[in-house]
């Protein structure tokens, strides 16, 4: 068989919407025979009825047939696994062959097989009779079964081919995951419906028609037996992704009866502003692959609602069905539980980048067939969908003339719908301007159409007119993203950006009995991309991550700005106002609930005074918090929506006394207790220095605290790089500069006046240079407690960021359990964390890692106050900061986070090793995307900082 054609497939009837019909039909998924086969000359005899298949295995359908123990999955981002010399592809082409026996319903007469999606290329037999081939792997394919079909036993035979001309078009950021991996479905329907349903926001009325056989109802609204192509104006709750309303409709047709639901909604573009219901849409979405850790991208229909309900949780808003139209059910869902949708063709040609764009289908009129092809059968696939509100083209496929091509035709069938098309910066076939990972900078230009001009005038002038959308910003990778806060702030200052698509929404870690999650070159592929796969808002088991935490408070529809007494509260929803919301408010002292009331917020927003505070110590915080009044379908009442925080009274300089009272403080800033003899320094008479509870040895390391055997505090510069700061190139000038490599010199040991205090003074710093660091620890005794007052002086001329800004010190592993006053409960970084709220957490230590599937740095507790580690019977120690401090508590030595690649390389060990930091470098997004912003790098400039320790 050659499959070197560029023919998208022949037999099939011709494409149609996906449609709920009462016509009789009989799904044939579930346990089909099969055999695997290295290439693709096999002899077709198995296509026989009669074929002995009895030593065949059997597969799942729908499923991957790499996923059930046939081959090896494989991912690539940009590259293609083969030679690109299209349409050719290798001899060496997996092959499968499926083989699925039926009986046929008793008085069943004619119907069509309807293949949802086969990866890559499809020949089908039924009964021996040859119905055609498919390809276009995420779009179905329909054939004329009726004439071959028999009563009683019938054979179905397909056979797959991983390879062929088509997957050029198929370059998608994914796995390779050949098979048939949607649903198969022997059915009578015929019918093709298309409905528009458009809203007017001036009148509140909506107009109904519809193309196709019959006639069309809507009890709801009255209107019964409308003929096609008749419109009616009739009065209709607006559909939108904050209030989804559908209407049921029947279209009774000759031989059957289909329903739909509709919804009324109207997406146009005016002076450059993209306006759903004639108001400005602001898309705060994700990308979504379509993904299962088990089953690849057969994803069952509960985990596909699972992602909306998690995304409608999560505040968002939109998705973007990277690269190919998903599952048409999932379209079903959206529409129902309410998301803007950007429909993307099954197009992407990526890796012809990397020759050059040289022989890219996109611009190559052989090809113009096979993607018009894939474009006409996604739009009459989801026509529809009232959430879709954009098609897309494509991703990543170049510029040419097919474009023009699909995009021509597709104004002619729907022109109701904006075409969006990022590969080409001109915009030429395209209504939206559309970009991926701009910078900051960058997008706000645009948003002030002030952006670098187009050599062509007037291609210039219309991209200007046009709204702008980032389909790609914020590559949640790893750690991450850095800098979201400071986009949404520029989507929502200008009209003209219409927001965007955060990268994206699930890791792609397949399951694997040795590294828990697998990515690229797991499976030993020779050419693969890493764990650039693992870059979701999720983790593989749909578990939220730091980053969609972020999200969440980033894209909150409810904004809260504090003044005394008041607090001031807008309403960021599009199309909703506030009264399906409660606000509550507490106050706490030290992170203790001291009060607690109800706030009567007008639904449109505005200023609200709050009732006073019961008196008290304590640092005090007041917290804000929208939940839903009512359960809403996609969540129970008492959901958090949003929140506020704000701080009532100063922050006590905790570190300065035990009590943090601030009594009795020098003018050195230094809190002195009356001090007794116990406090005296000794040494170094028994090679050994003790300071209050802490012995030191003759070099000034402290080896005992309070009791306990500890290693440190010493300076650490370095932290487990981060995907960030990897694929962004912070972790090669970090290790050219041996930051990595750290060598610590003790210079000078000294005791303080008095005999009340220990200095020690080293240099730390990496060989092979003359960069370094002048380091003074200082140690006090006050009271039960030690004070380390740490100064940095940095010698040689530094440049570029650092990691990090502390010490590090190892505690006994028995020291498990940490309970912290700051920010929480979860990570935060310079430029995350905006989903981190101060208050008081506990946690222990293991649960205060973040499980990324690659480990790096992780588990960052931000603006502690003070936090103690204890063990069995709540011994143990406390650190307090002046005013705060960085915490990281783990198992595992930072160098062991760095070895590690991937979970169970993580074997915890017998110290709590504990990072107590000044700074640390931002997150940004560079794996795929901008670095970190200025003012979240951290530089070697001079500094200084004090740490608190006491028995817990």
């Amino acid at each position: 068989m050659d499959l070197a054609h560029f023919t998208p497939g022949s037999g099939r009837l011709a494409p149609r919407a996906a449609l709920r019909s009462d016509a009789p039909s009989l799904v044939l998924d579930g346990m089909w025979r099969f055999r695997l086969s290295p290439a693709a000359d096999v002899p077709e005899d198995f296509a026989d009825p009669d074929h002995d298949d009895s030593a065949w295995d059997e597969l799942p359908v729908p499923s991957h047939w790499p996923l059930h123990g046939h081959g090896a999955p494989a991912y690539t981002n940009v590259s293609y696994p083969f030679p690109i010399d299209p349409p050719h592809v290798p001899t060496e082409n997996p092959t499968g062959d499926y083989r699925r026996a039926f009986d046929l319903p008793e008085g069943w007469s004619g119907g069509r097989l309807r293949l949802e999606g086969v990866e890559s290329y499809a020949r089908v037999w039924l009964n021996g009779h040859e119905l055609g081939f498919t390809t276009g792997s995420r779009l179905p394919a329909e054939f004329d079964a009726g004439p071959y079909l028999r009563p009683g036993r019938n054979v179905l035979a397909v056979r797959v081919h991983q390879w062929s001309a088509a997957s050029y078009l198929e370059d998608q950021d994914m796995w390779w995951l050949p098979g048939i991996f949607r649903d198969v479905t022997l059915t009578r329907s015929t019918a093709d419906v298309f409905v528009r349903a458009s809203y007017d926001a001036g009148t509140g009325r909506g107009t109904l028609s519809f193309d196709g056989p019959g006639r069309l109802s809507v009890p709801e609204l009255g209107v019964d037996g409308l003929e096609p192509g008749t419109p009616v104006t009739v009065d209709v709750e607006p559909w939108s992704a904050e209030t989804p309303r559908l209407y049921d409709a029947v279209v009774a047709c000759p031989e059957e009866t289909v329903r739909l639901r509709v919804g009324f909604r109207t997406v146009a573009i005016q002076d450059g502003v993209l306006l759903a219901n004639g108001r400005p849409l602001l898309l705060k979405g994700v990308n979504r692959h379509e993904f299962h850790p088990e089953h690849g991208r057969t994803v069952p229909y509960e985990t596909m609602r699972q992602d909306i309900l998690l995304m409608k949780r999560h505040n968002v808003n939109a998705v973007r069905t990277s690269h190919y139209p998903p599952h048409p059910a999932f379209l079903d869902l959206c529409d129902e539980l309410g998301l803007w949708v950007v429909d993307e063709c099954d197009l992407e040609t990526h890796g012809f980048g990397q020759v050059g764009w040289r022989a890219n289908p996109t611009d190559d009129p052989r090809w113009e067939e096979a993607l018009l092809d894939r474009m006409r059968r996604m739009v009459e696939r989801d026509k529809n969908h009232p959430s879709i509100i954009m098609w897309s083209l494509g991703n990543e496929a170049g510029v040419g003339r097919n474009l023009a091509v699909m995009a021509g035709w597709t104004r002619e069938r729907d022109p109701s719908r904006p075409i969006h098309y990022e590969g080409d910066w001109s915009c030429a076939n395209a209504d939206v301007y559309s970009r991926m990972y701009a910078g900051h900078a960058e997008v706000e230009a645009i948003g002030r159409g002030t952006e670098d001009p187009l050599p062509d005038p007037e291609l210039d002038a219309r991209r200007r007119a046009m709204p702008f959308m980032q389909c790609e910003y914020a590559h949640a990778m790893g750690l991450g993203p850095g800098g979201l806060a400071e986009y949404q702030e520029l989507f929502e200052r200008y009209p003209r950006l219409a927001g965007g698509f955060v990268w994206e929404w699930i890791d792609h870690g397949l399951v694997h009995p040795e590294h828990g999650y697998a990515y690229g070159g797991d499976y030993g592929e020779p050419v693969h991309d890493g764990n650039f796969v693992i870059d979701g808002l999720v983790f593989p088991d749909r578990t939220p991550s730091p980053g969609l935490l972020d999200l969440k408070k980033v894209f909150e529809p409810v904004r809260f700005a504090f003044d005394e007494g008041v607090v001031r509260v807008r309403n960021a929803y599009g199309f909703r106002d506030l009264a399906h919301l409660e606000f509550v408010a507490t106050v706490e002292a030290e992170g203790e609930q001291v009060a607690r009331f109800a706030l009567d917020v007008p639904a449109e927003g505005g200023e609200v005074k709050l009732p006073a505070a019961p008196p008290g110590e304590g640092e005090r915080w007041l917290t804000v918090r929208a939940v839903l009044a009512r359960d809403e379908p996609w969540a129970e009442a008492g959901h958090e929506v949003a929140w506020g925080q704000t701080r009532l009274s100063p922050a006590v300089p905790a570190a300065l006394s035990r009590a943090g009272a601030g009594e009795g403080a020098a003018a050195d800033g230094v809190v002195r207790e009356p001090t007794t003899g116990e406090f005296t320094v000794r040494g170094p008479a028994a090679g050994e220095y003790i300071v209050g509870g802490g012995r030191f040895d003759a070099r000034g390391r402290l080896v005992r605290l309070f009791g306990f055997d500890v290693d440190g505090p010493r300076l650490e510069l370095w932290r487990a790089p981060t995907d960030n700061d990897r694929y962004g190139g912070l972790v090669a000038a970090w290790r050219a500069t041996g930051l990595h490599r750290l060598t610590h010199r003790v210079d000078e040991v000294t005791t303080g006046d008095a005999g009340t205090g220990l200095a020690v003074r080293t240099r730390v710093a990496p060989a092979a240079t003359d960069l370094g660091l002048r380091v003074t620890y200082r140690w006090d005794a006050d009271g039960d407690g030690l004070v380390l007052t740490v100064e940095v002086e940095p010698e040689g001329g530094w440049t570029g960021p650092i990691p990090r800004l502390g010490v590090v010190m190892a505690l006994p592993g028995e020291l498990g359990d940490v309970t912290w006053f700051g920010r929480g409960p979860g990570e935060a970084y310079p430029d995350t964390g905006m989903a981190a709220r101060v208050g008081r957490w506990s946690a222990s230590v293991d649960a205060m890692q973040t499980p990324y599937v690659r480990p790096q740095e992780n588990g960052h507790r931000a603006e502690v106050r003070w936090a103690t580690l204890t063990g069995p019977g709540g011994r143990g120690v406390r650190v307090s900061g002046d005013p705060v401090f960085g915490l990281t508590a783990r198992r595992w030595s930072t160098a062991d986070l760095e070895r590690a690649r991937h979970r169970p390389d993580l074997v915890p060990g017998d110290r709590v090793h504990v990072n107590l930091d000044r700074a640390q470098q931002g997150v940004g997004t560079a794996s795929c995307g901008p670095g970190t912003l200025p003012a979240y790098e951290l530089r070697a400039e001079p500094a200084a900082f004090r740490l608190r320790f006491d028995p817990a």
